[in-house]
């Protein structure tokens, strides 16, 4: 069977540096930093007071006051995120056979935010069980893909992938697959996630993986450094249209860049910690190069997942040096997390689409909050620290490793027709 191949035509950003894909684009290259102290709660009594937060976001200006009441806020982000990639991508006005159109989205937590107040709710009552009706269909972390497929009528394969932080790599993953297997002419694919209120924050703080430094949030999310702390919690959506090649050119279709490889593998090891040797993540990147059949000397960048934990970096340089050898020492190496912070589930969305847009403009995004070098890494690897740098980007490769030990990695590719 001969693969089809499968193209970006459009993308969409919501981010706590940028809430368009232009925006953030800008952002990443000018190494701006998204953390700032929380503005949703009162987090006084936290150990960690301040997160990435989307700014300047009134979800009033994008969709219907009556309606948004029924969407948790990462659904209303997934709808905003899609709703740009869709108009950057012309789909729709091609009139498409909405029958091979899918959805198929990411979100590691799902609707929190609903899940905290209902619960509020109840317990400050008399215990009588009064809900929401929308209680259950706000929550439940598939009803953002079904919420996108219902506003513009798309029939084709519908779900949403769970797999904590590698959730929206793996929905770009499975659109991939399914594209080229010839099973959808053009798939909505991304994540999203609004984790970023009590229980998030008091989640993670109580797992000890967020960064306290409260004295300084810009600078806390510092990948790489050897006073790494932890990662700053995140939020916000990342959209992608793929979509098959022939398809794309028939309707005259801009296309970005190419998706040549997606990898998947399982560490098998803990339920947060990374393996030490980098054993999972290592062999995800492997599969994902052996998908694209090319190379590992192919690649030009690889966007780390890169939390700015202490062992997590560790983890993954020792994987990437594992993988590429000597080739490790002419690669740009980034994490753009030490800017946007970790967005969980739509991590792997927004870091897609930094590769894609770094192949498109042949410049590597920074990794920030740069001070001091950790001795456990190999110094002459280019870290690309806290400056984005010019060069040719031919194939850049993307990281995403979540809790459970869920690996993925993404390749894109310049696009030639």
């Amino acid at each position: 069977m001969v693969l089809k191949r499968v193209v970006i035509t459009g993308m969409g950003a919501l981010t706590p540096i940028g809430n368009t894909l232009t925006e953030y684009w800008d952002a990443l290259i000018a190494g701006k930093s998204g953390a700032a102290p929380i503005t949703q709660f009162d987090a006084t009594l936290f150990k960690t007071q301040f997160a990435c937060e989307v700014k300047g976001f009134n979800v009033e200006d994008h969709i219907d006051k009556k309606e948004a009441r029924k969407l948790d806020q990462f659904s209303q982000y997934a709808i905003v995120s899609a709703t740009e990639a869709m108009a950057d991508a012309a789909l729709m006005e091609s009139n498409p056979n909405l029958d091979r159109i899918g959805v198929i989205w990411g979100s590691g937590v799902g609707g929190l935010k609903t899940f905290q107040e209902e619960s509020k709710n109840f317990f400050a009552g008399d215990g009588t069980p009064r809900f929401n009706p929308f209680f259950i269909p706000k929550m439940i972390a598939d009803i953002a893909a079904g919420h996108i497929s219902i506003k513009y009528g798309l029939r084709g394969p519908n779900y949403v992938t769970v797999s904590a932080c590698a959730s929206s790599t793996n929905a770009i993953i499975d659109s991939f697959n399914l594209i080229r297997l010839g099973k959808a002419d053009a798939i909505v694919t991304g994540g999203s996630e609004a984790a970023v209120n009590e229980m998030g924050m008091g989640g993670f703080n109580a797992l000890k993986a967020l960064s306290t430094r409260n004295d300084s949030p810009e600078t806390a999310s510092r990948p790489f450094d050897v006073d790494r702390d932890g990662f700053v919690l995140g939020e916000g959506a990342g959209a992608l249209i793929l979509e098959e090649y022939e398809h794309a050119v028939k309707r005259g279709a801009k296309i970005y860049a190419e998706v040549i490889g997606g990898g998947m593998s399982g560490d098998a090891y803990h339920m947060t910690a990374p393996h030490p040797d980098g054993i999972g993540a290592r062999n995800t990147m492997l599969a994902a190069i052996d998908d694209a059949e090319i190379s590992a000397s192919d690649i030009d960048y690889v966007n780390v997942h890169g939390t700015s934990t202490p062992l997590g970096d560790i983890a993954e340089v020792k994987a990437i040096q594992a993988v590429f050898g000597e080739h490790a020492y002419n690669l740009n190496i980034s994490s753009t997390k030490s800017m946007t912070g970790h967005l969980l589930g739509a991590a792997g969305a927004i870091e897609a689409i930094a590769c894609v847009m770094s192949v498109v403009h042949d410049i590597i995004p920074p990794t920030i909050n740069h001070f001091t070098d950790d001795l456990e890494l190999d110094p002459s690897l280019n870290f690309t620290f806290n400056k984005a740098q010019k060069k040719t980007v031919n194939i850049a490769l993307s990281n995403t490793f979540g809790f459970g030990g869920h690996n993925t990695s993404v390749i894109v590719k310049k696009f030639k027709s």
